[in-house]
């Protein structure tokens, strides 16, 4: 297999995953699809990869729509500014709180990813089978009760956006 069909079935793999279909599932329709004799293994290591890929790199609609994002989120981050110099957080960040949900989830957690705190800080999180919320690998200080408020809120919108509010 070269890089070219690596990466498309790479690509069909995140789509699947995101939809919720099972490994097993997607090993049978990427065999089917592709032509291909991938073992549940094959599956289980791409699936692995899957996190360190940058597929914006690759989808030309993903690269518009991150750069119209870009765009007004620049715009309404000096609206912010001018609204209300002065306001932001003392520390190393940018005054937003960024979290991401990793595809491939860590072992024991129903759900995990990274956050970067308003404050400059990051740090792994994860939410286990019995709904406690915990983080791990903290860097850069620790959090400020704002700072885990402002995750909180940042993590229910990003499950809601990925879950439909389920």
């Amino acid at each position: 297999m070269n890089k070219d069909q690596e990466m498309e079935l790479k690509y069909y793999m995140a789509q699947e995953i995101a939809k919720g279909v099972s490994l097993s599932d997607i090993q049978k329709a990427a065999n089917e699809k592709f032509g291909l004799k991938l073992t549940y293994m094959d599956i289980r290591i791409y699936a692995s990869e899957l996190e360190n890929i940058d597929w914006e790199a690759h989808d030309p609609k993903a690269i518009e729509k991150a750069k119209a994002e870009a765009k007004k989120a620049e715009e309404e981050a000096k609206k912010a500014a001018e609204g209300a110099e002065g306001e932001l957080p003392a520390g190393s960040g940018d005054g937003e709180t960024v979290v991401e949900i990793s595809k491939l989830v860590r072992p024991g957690a129903a759900i995990s990813g990274s956050v970067k705190f308003a404050s400059g800080v990051t740090a792994e999180w994860y939410l286990d089978q019995m709904g406690r919320l915990g983080l791990d690998a903290v860097k850069g200080g620790e959090p400020t009760k704002e700072d885990i408020a402002a995750f909180q809120q940042a993590l229910q919108k990003e499950v809601e956006k990925m879950y439909g509010g389920r």
